[in-house]
């Protein structure tokens, strides 16, 4: 197995089953250690962190995961106004954030012209900063025109690369070739893109895992965010299990060696499966964390799944808090862009 893991970028489909399901847990410790040096080679003990700012829980799309999803009639609905969006920016920046993050369903009141307004009011207040979007599926032109009003990163989860797979866990109007579409216009265009896949969502298989690495490995995006499954009471999958934490681990492990170069989130999925999940995926190879720069009042409406930490120290008004615990597993958080390294 040393040799597999040495060897991680030419990972043979069979490499990867027996790294993802046969792993004892001391090749899963070695499997950290391995994916640990290879981050610390392209960014030493550096925790990049973006404050993020979940502005809307409206949502067009109904997947049959997500807790905001438009048939959720239980969800309390929420919308940021563009004021209330700056002034998390300026709440963040207090702190020393210089990457923010807006995340939000795919809500038809934030037309193109109300999020180039935003993006373009946030590039002239804070010019150093990088101004992430996560807003979900759009025309080319309005992603070129995100890029134009100042935006520079974009996340977009394929959520899975087998089209089957996809089928099952979406509605019909959706399709994995339009989820394709937006992530290579999105290249194009010139942003720093930003995959990735739930781990342990109902009817995945390891072949389907396998199949989420190799469109990757075409892809080759900037930035790489997994997470466990974790279900939700008003969704149709509620009775499904959640994924695991050795399964995310060990995946985070594979893709810092499959991608040395990535930027991998600790996420808030993570840490709410376990206390300690964020310290742990910073340990397998992780280097970034996202704490929560939303108003306090409507962090517990945007409930893409059920116990999701809210409060607490994954706050960015915590950061000191937040620092610490990040230091005590063995790295420190800085205060930077965070832009992402593609080579020593």
């Amino acid at each position: 197995m040393d040799t597999v893991i040495e060897q991680a970028q030419d990972f043979t489909d069979e490499e990867l089953a027996e790294l993802l399901e046969k792993n004892s847990e001391q090749q899963d410790q070695a499997l950290f250690q391995k994916a640990d040096a290879v981050r610390r080679m392209y960014y030493g003990d550096k925790v990049f962190i973006r404050g993020l700012i979940e502005f809307t829980n409206y949502c067009r799309n109904d997947c049959f995961y997500c807790g905001i999803r438009k048939g959720n009639g239980q969800a309390r609905r929420y919308r940021l106004t563009e004021d209330e969006i700056l002034r998390c920016c300026r709440e963040g920046y207090a702190l020393g954030f210089r990457t923010f993050v807006l995340q939000g369903g795919e809500d038809a009141f934030f037309t193109d012209e109300r999020m180039c307004g935003i993006v373009s009011d946030i590039r002239g207040g804070f010019p150093d900063c990088a101004i992430t979007l996560s807003v979900g599926e759009k025309p080319k032109e309005s992603y070129a025109a995100f890029f134009r009003a100042g935006a520079d990163r974009y996340l977009l989860r394929h959520e899975t690369a087998d089209d089957w797979h996809y089928r099952k866990l979406h509605p019909s109007g959706m399709s994995l070739e339009n989820r394709k579409r937006c992530l290579y216009d999105l290249k194009e265009i010139g942003f720093q893109v930003g995959s990735g896949f739930m781990v342990g969502s109902p009817y995945q298989t390891t072949g389907h895992i396998i199949k989420d690495l190799r469109f990757l490995q075409e892809l080759a995006p900037d930035m790489i965010g997994i997470g466990p499954y974790i279900s939700h009471a008003q969704t149709p999958f509620r009775e499904f299990e959640n994924g695991t934490l050795t399964l995310t681990l060990r995946l985070i492990a594979v893709l810092r060696l499959m991608f040395p170069y990535a930027l991998i989130p600790a996420t808030t999925a993570l840490g709410s499966i376990d206390p300690e999940g964020r310290e742990k995926g910073l340990k397998a190879g992780a280097n970034v964390v996202m704490p929560n720069l939303s108003p306090e009042g409507v962090r517990k409406w945007y409930d893409l799944y059920e116990n999701k930490i809210s409060t607490g120290e994954e706050a960015a008004q915590c950061r000191a808090l937040l620092e610490k615990r990040v230091e005590e597993a063995g790295y420190r958080v800085v205060t930077e862009r965070g832009d992402v390294r593609r080579r020593l």
